[in-house]
């Protein structure tokens, strides 16, 4: 994801962080949830503000519409560690099924304060490996027709 150099500055800043990225990286992820409002106040709870909850929709080229609700993914918490969390309710996911040759086999993090970072995350049924490391970082483990590959 990028900015499109063809698109007028937005109002305000964009998803994800994009505005201040100077290097490729894995910037933060979405975790599917149907109960966004409970865990935007769960968030609170342990001093993490996920933003306010809002919806979404696009169309695709095949016509199908997709719709959508979010928690803030403007709000990059624990250096996009801890992700948003969207809910597809009806709408089939837009990766869906497929002739994929490349999936998603792992997801891990790094952060120097790992340990408080895993313990949250699991205060949101999220169970993700944080391993305490100097530098944050998101890494995702991916199987291609040519073997794993991480990213970073």
């Amino acid at each position: 994801m990028a900015p499109d150099p063809n698109q007028p500055a937005p109002s305000q800043p964009r998803w994800l962080g994009i505005d201040t990225i100077i290097k490729p990286r894995l910037v933060t992820w979405a975790a599917k949830s149907n109960r966004l409002e409970e865990l935007v106040v769960a968030a609170r709870r342990v001093g993490l503000g996920l933003g306010p909850v809002s919806a979404g929709h696009r169309r695709r080229p095949d016509g199908a519409l997709l719709t959508w609700r979010l928690t803030e993914p403007r709000t990059l918490l624990a250096d996009g560690i801890v992700p948003f969390f969207i809910d597809w309710g009806t709408t089939p996911h837009p990766a869906g099924p497929g002739p994929y040759e490349t999936r998603l086999v792992g997801l891990r993090a790094e952060h120097p304060d790992g340990d408080r970072i895993a313990a949250q995350l699991l205060q949101f049924g999220v169970g993700l490996e944080v391993s305490v490391r100097a530098e944050p970082a998101l890494i995702a483990t991916l199987e291609t027709p040519r073997g794993q590959v991480e990213l970073r």
